[in-house]
């Protein structure tokens, strides 16, 4: 995951400061594996948090700006919380560790599933949801980009909103390999066991305005980003507003701050004067903070 950023001190002694707290090797098993325990959902939550954070870091120590605004998609939005200050890399790792465990534990294995609609519109997303439950949960989870949602709930249930999307016109359909369904409303007991969570840690008010996923609103206070927190276990990823709202407060660069390049390219589908910026390697850090300095 970080091997495309070089040997960058931010990088060394950000894994060095997580495998630390969490009492791991998080170095060894992102880089070695194996497989099977990086994608157990309570090692992925802390590794893309402390992959976040090295990317933070590393943008800073290459000079790159401090932002007007932070946002992050689901678990990103505990990342843009510890860049604003509200939560502690100490803290947040094993608070997310514990959101892992809570999301998969939520709901038997096998018994929930989550899928991507591609090429309908929200509405018809919905309503292919609504049709499909037939006394199950069946939700719209994720608005990722326009024409891009995506749905989770009980696995049957799931199943049929997958053939109900492609009967109402969807591009793709198709199911996702997740162990949970997460954002759905099965994730209540979830959101209770982070409630419980986030009473025994500091949370303080963000330095940078943090948007979040469950209202596209920013939070000043404490108890209001605690409760955003716990609302956005069982509650869905709002990103296009998110985004939209991003742009309405006067940004016009957006830079997605870690190894993936997933966001970027969904930004100017949400609001077009956007334009979104991969840091997902050394060249996109470097050009990144140029961008940032000129801007």
């Amino acid at each position: 995951m970080l091997a495309r950023y070089g040997d960058m001190p931010a990088i060394r002694e950000t894994l060095a400061e997580a495998s630390d707290v969490l009492k791991q090797d998080l170095a060894k098993l992102i880089a070695e594996g194996p497989a099977e325990e990086l994608n157990s959902t309570v090692n992925t939550q802390p590794v893309m948090v402390t992959a976040g954070i090295c990317a933070w870091r590393a943008w800073r120590e290459s000079g790159g700006a401090d932002p007007a605004l932070l946002a992050g998609h689901s678990l990103g939005e505990y990342t843009a919380l510890v860049v604003a200050g509200a939560i502690s890399f100490a803290d947040c790792l094993p608070l997310v560790r514990l959101r892992g465990r809570a999301m998969q534990e939520a709901v038997p294995q096998g018994a929930g599933a989550m899928a991507a609609i591609l090429g309908l519109d929200d509405e018809a997303v919905r309503s292919a949801c609504a049709e499909a439950a037939e006394g199950d949960v069946c939700e719209a989870v994720n608005f990722n980009a326009p024409g891009q949602v995506v749905i989770a709930g009980h696995a049957p249930a799931v199943r049929r909103a997958i053939e109900g999307a492609k009967a109402r016109g969807a591009k793709r359909a198709m199911a996702l390999p997740v162990s949970a369904p997460f954002h759905s409303s099965l994730m209540a007991p979830a959101a209770a066991r982070l409630r419980e969570a986030l009473d025994r840690i500091a949370v303080n008010s963000p330095r940078i305005p943090v948007i979040h996923n469950v209202d596209a609103k920013s939070r000043t206070d404490a108890s209001g980003v605690k409760e955003a927190l716990v609302t956005q276990a069982d509650h869905p990823v709002r990103w296009v507003e998110c985004v939209r709202e991003i742009a309405a407060r006067g940004a016009k660069l957006v830079f997605e701050c870690g190894p993936g390049k997933v966001l970027a390219p969904l930004v100017g589908r949400a609001a077009k004067e956007l334009q979104g910026i991969a840091l997902a390697d050394r060249a996109g850090l470097e050009q990144g903070a140029q961008l940032s300095k000129a801007a």
